[in-house]
């Protein structure tokens, strides 16, 4: 059977993180949401995603299809129920698709004439942003009992300090020297060739994927997730940070997400929590106004590719769009658009040549290419976003 993961009605809900990526390649706990249906079901999955990612992230059709919502993270009884779906059948969870049987002869799909599977178990749904940090802890927890199912870890070096060593698994090739590390209230999984190094205070969950790294003295608290070839110092809690991004240096980090090439100059700090405890609202891009999220601990959302220079404020609640700049004092306005250079003084336009030249030298580094399918990409963004810059 072919499979299919297609972005469903949440991605809109899921922006800044998915102007650049289909929903299925959200890094949720140790693995993004492509990662673990593949893990599942053995086999390679593609994406249903917006015209213009689907040059970089391009759909596998056949003639049999089961086509299934990125937003259901998959457990042992989804995947059964996916596994076994029959022409004219679909998985409900409620009103919402989870996964439908679909022939590539079919031009439409009338839910109404399919034979519906009721989903009758819990499972874990991204369907916004603060999703991915608040629903981290469950998903490493899911992700470290698939991944270590039936397998050893390497051996944890005698220099550490460990609580609960029964809770913690470390990859071929990773280095853990003279850390502490306290697995009690969560499993600990260290990756291949990550590093780990002297000082290091760690309290799970954290997931710390392949090459990454975790510097001198960090103090890390749970649920984090450090995605493959990031590298974080200083002060992190509840955050999931995705691939090739660096928090390099002192200053703090709490109940955030922050996107793929994204840098934070040394002592940037957030906050996480108002001043009256009140609950918090993020910008909507569906309303392109904030709105409630439910939640009295919210950070800062961080798209790809932006950065910030050196003593960088975020506010309660910031959400930061695709290839933003931001430096200076004192703390930015809580949306900052897609494409944006400046700070609290105010924001200009960055423009679009200057942005991919430094993507260019930025992923270069890392002996990647920057790719015309990328540009493509870095282009829609711009224009897309055009009306929520002032200048």
């Amino acid at each position: 059977m072919n499979y299919i993961l297609f972005d469903g009605p949440s991605r809109v809900n899921l922006l800044p993180f998915t102007f650049t990526r289909p929903v299925a390649d959200i890094r949720v706990g140790v693995l993004t949401i492509r990662e673990k249906w593949e893990t599942y079901l053995g086999s390679t999955i593609t994406t249903v995603t917006e015209d213009y990612l689907s040059d970089k992230y391009p759909m596998v059709e056949m003639d049999e299809n089961v086509m299934i919502n990125a937003s259901y993270l998959p457990n042992e009884t989804l995947v059964y129920l996916v596994e076994n779906l029959k022409e004219n059948q679909a998985v409900f969870d409620g009103d919402q698709v989870v996964a439908f049987y679909a022939k590539d002869t079919q031009e439409d799909i009338d839910f109404d004439t399919y034979e519906s599977v009721e989903l009758s178990s819990d499972v874990i749904k991204i369907e916004h942003t603060w999703d991915i940090f608040s629903k981290n802890g469950e998903a490493i927890q899911e992700d470290f009992n698939l991944i270590t199912k039936n397998r050893k870890s390497q051996p944890i070096s005698a220099t550490n300090n460990i609580v609960a060593p029964e809770h913690i698994f470390i990859e071929e090739g990773a280095t853990v020297e003279f850390a502490t590390l306290n697995a009690s209230l969560g499993p600990i999984y260290i990756g291949k060739d990550a590093v780990i190094m002297e000082g290091a205070l760690i309290r799970g969950p954290l997931a710390l994927c392949d090459r990454a790294g975790i510097k001198m003295g960090t103090k890390i608290y749970g649920p984090t997730t450090i995605g493959p070839c990031s590298k974080v110092g200083g002060e992190i809690k509840n955050a999931v940070i995705f691939e090739n991004s660096n928090k390099g240096h002192e200053g703090y980090l709490g109940n955030s997400v922050i996107g793929e090439w994204c840098n934070l100059g040394a002592d940037t700090n957030n906050s996480n929590l108002k001043n009256n405890y009140a609950e918090v609202r993020l910008w909507d891009y569906e309303t392109e106004g904030f709105a409630k999220t439910g939640l009295q601990f919210c950070g800062l959302m961080m798209g790809d590719h932006s950065k910030c220079g050196i003593n960088t404020m975020f506010n309660t609640g910031t959400v930061v769009g695709v290839n933003a700049n931001i430096y200076g004092s004192g703390f930015p306005r809580n949306f900052i658009p897609s494409f944006s250079w400046g700070g609290n003084a105010g924001f200009t336009t960055y423009k679009l040549s200057k942005a991919i030249e430094v993507a260019q030298v930025v992923i270069g580094r890392k002996k990647l290419e920057f790719t015309e399918k990328d540009k493509a990409i870095f282009e829609h963004i711009f224009e897309e976003t055009k009306k929520f810059r002032r200048d």
